[in-house]
This record gives structure tokens, sequence and C-alpha cells, in this order.
């Protein structure tokens, strides 16, 4: 067991110095992580620090430059383009998803609306009552990939949620993966192209892709032993829910632009977005935004998520009172002793 590298100390919020207690910083985190690949990767105040490293050789494609899977981050993503569709007038959060995937309402359940599904307010269940017996055969490596995108609308149109829509909060893929759905009913685009055209292209993320793009672009995910790679994740039909993988700048590029709303062609969905829509947990103290967790700090609010696949994790944060954004990845399947999320989570809440 190797012991933990003390970290360097922290900076005054919102510094940015010289660079040099910033990588200090940086690499004190990165060294923290106990997985093939590591990478931390700030912006503050508009100025970019990127560290990387791991328990692996270094890959033959930079650490810096791969694409990571990011998970259920994928539903900030997911939420922005609720928000931006909105926006427009193409269609309303309070809108029922039956009335898209059903439109002749035989079927399915009533009440849901498409901001229950992406604030996981809407009553069902974290996945299909039959998904883990599809995901059997590939639950260690891609267990969403049989499950298709036809299987999650019709599971969601036999669906009888627990709770009424909007009453009590329960994380859902299920319900974000039928968003994406849904919103692709609704306006007869598939939800590729709706991401591609409404997020990611202007916000010129060209770093991201919706689906793998192989060893030449993508970063190699590993089992929770570390040492023996996973493939590449297939998301099937909960693309909404988990599909992005992104480079280490793209992620930084994302978050800085919701740092600063008012410069992007977004500015009104990226406002919408920090928004608080609900609060839940125990005495009802964590707040829950459209897309993010926010929590106090001394200085004011933290936005941020947390995603993980088959054999990657990622952090994602950002505060507006500092200036500063946080993105932290590896490729290491998650374990209870990881800590990628504490440490990532710390940095950006001292910052």
């Amino acid at each position: 067991m190797t012991a933990r590298p003390r970290p360097a100390p922290a900076p005054a919020p919102g510094s940015y110095d010289d660079g040099t207690a910033v990588r200090a910083r940086l690499d004190a985190a990165v060294g923290a992580v106990d997985a093939p690949d590591v990478v931390f990767a700030l912006s503050c105040d508009g100025r970019r620090a990127v560290r990387c490293g791991g328990t692996a050789p270094p890959p033959a494609l930079p650490r810096d430059r791969a694409r990571y899977e990011i998970g259920s981050v994928t539903k900030t993503y997911t939420g922005l383009l609720l928000a931006r569709l909105t926006g427009t007038g193409a269609l309303s959060g309070n809108d029922e998803a039956v009335t898209y995937l059903d439109p002749g309402r035989r079927r399915g359940p009533a009440g849901i609306t498409l901001t229950h599904l992406i604030t996981h307010t809407s009553g069902l269940p974290p996945l299909p009552r039959d998904f883990h017996l599809r995901a059997l055969p590939h639950r260690s490596t891609n267990p969403y990939a049989p499950y298709s995108a036809e299987r999650v609308v019709r599971a969601f149109l036999r669906s009888r949620p627990r709770h009424r829509p909007g009453t009590r909060w329960r994380y859902s893929n299920f319900g974000a993966a039928v968003l994406g759905h849904a919103l692709a009913a609704a306006t007869a685009t598939p939800w590729e192209r709706l991401l591609t055209t409404h997020v990611l292209d202007p916000l010129g993320l060209t770093g991201t892709a919706l689906a793998p793009g192989g060893p030449h672009a993508d970063a190699t995910g590993h089992r929770a032993d570390g040492v023996r790679p996973t493939p590449a994740l297939r998301i099937g039909g909960f693309a909404a829910a988990g599909a992005v993988r992104a480079t280490p700048d793209d992620l930084l590029t994302f978050l800085e632009a919701h740092l600063r709303p008012e410069t992007s062609p977004l500015a009104d969905a990226l406002r919408e977005v920090r928004r608080p829509v609900l609060r839940r947990g125990r005495g009802r103290g964590q707040v829950h935004t459209l897309t993010w967790f926010q929590d106090a700090t001394e200085h004011g609010p933290m936005y941020f998520h947390l995603g993980a696949t088959s054999g990657q994790q990622v952090f994602l944060g950002f505060r507006p009172d500092t200036g500063t954004a946080l993105a932290a990845v590896s490729t290491r399947r998650y374990r209870g002793e990881d800590t990628l999320i504490p440490t990532a989570y710390e940095l950006l809440s001292e910052w």
C-alpha cells in the first residue's frame, strides 16, 4: 500500500498565482488516486492547468488528449439540452412525456413531466424492472448494451411509478433515458443530433463524442483490480443518461460556459440549469438544480456531478464565486475505497 501524498497548501480562493502552486496542488491530487490513468484539469478565471499520472505506463495516446467516458455526467448535457429547447419554445418542461411517446395516450404513466425526468422526481425506479435480467450476461462489461431504445420506451409505457410524480427524489438512469427519447419524439430528431446541434456545436465541443471512437481517440477503462481492461461503453437505449465521452479540455470548455453564461450562445439555458429547483435529503439540506447538485461553500455555491461506467470515473464541478472549474477522471471501475471523488470535491470546495 502506498502512502497518500500530502496535498500542497490550498491557494487563496480564485487565485492562480504563477501556476506553480496550482500545478503542485493538482499533482498531489493526481498522486492521491490509485488508477491506471488519472487526469485533473482546472480552470481558474479562464487560465487552465492539466496534470496527468497514474499507476500504468503512459499510454500511446497522451492522457490529456484522450476522450473519457463520463457516464451519468451526461445528464448535465441532456438537462442543458432540455433548457435550450424550452427556451426556444420548441417544448415545455411541464409537458408530459407520455404525450410524445404515446400521442394517442392509450397507455403510459400520466403526470410525469420532462422536468420530473431530469430532476429524478418522476417516481420511476433507477432502472426498468427487467433490466437486470437482460444485463446479467454483460454485467461486468457492458450491461446497458442489450437494452435498446425501443425497449426503454416500452418499459416506460408499462411502468407504474411508485410515488406520485414530483413528490420524492430518487436517482433514475431510467428517467433520464426516457427524457432523451421524449425530446427526440417531440422534435422528430434523434437525441444525438439534438445534442450536437443545440449544445455541442454552439459550445465548440469538438473533442466530445457520443459513441466509442477506438483506441486512437478514447481512454481504456479497467476493472476494479486496475489491471484488466474493459471494453468501450456501449449504452443501448440509455444514451441521454450516459453516452458522452470527452477530452479534459472539452470538459473544461463545458464547465467554463457554465461559469460565464453571458459569453455563450446558450446564455439563457446555462443560467436556467444553475437555478435551484428542489431540496432533498435529511433536513432538506441538499439542493438540486435542473441538472446539478449544489452544495454551499464558505464563499458561495458549488455545482457538481459524478459519473461512472464499467471502467472509468469522473467528477465535474464549478464555482461561480471563485471563477473555478474542475474536471477529474480516472480509468478504474469504482470501488468503495476510491479517492477520486473525495479528492476532487475537496480540491474544488477549498479553491
